[in-house]
């Protein structure tokens, strides 16, 4: 099992960057990684997973290392774009509108914080996507 100390802090501050401009939301340790909620839903969650635990992940190995991934919900026609696209993106095996992606090098930040915001207003309640989003 990770622990946040295994997610590279790079990473974590750029995700902490974007997760402390929504409002209300906090950071916790998660059962692998960390997770970021707003009450008591999952608005983000980032690990490192174990490959040879988690089969599915070890295609990603790249030099020895295990990928960073980060699942957040998503608006149903934003998720299916999103899988068609392919890497980073891949749809995570439970929840009807969980998307999952492997940060990197690669990571386009501006989208994944535009990403996060959309998970965000998927969790919030009203009145609090109201201050981030008015268009939702």
């Amino acid at each position: 099992m990770s622990g946040p100390g295994d997610v590279p802090p790079e990473i974590l501050d750029r995700l902490r960057e974007i997760c402390r401009g929504l409002p209300d939301t906090y950071e916790e340790p998660a059962w692998i990684g960390v997770r970021w909620r707003i009450r008591t839903r999952t608005v983000a969650h980032v690990y490192t997973p174990d490959p040879e635990r988690f089969p599915v992940y070890a295609q990603q190995v790249i030099a020895a290392e295990a990928p960073t991934v980060m699942t957040f919900r998503a608006p149903l026609d934003d998720l299916h774009s999103l899988m068609t696209s392919g890497f980073p993106f891949f749809r995570a095996p439970w929840g009807h509108n969980v998307a999952a992606v492997f940060l990197g090098d690669h990571t386009d930040w501006t989208e994944l914080a535009e990403l996060l915001t959309d998970s965000y207003c998927e969790m919030a309640p009203k009145f609090l996507v109201a201050q981030v989003a008015p268009r939702h």
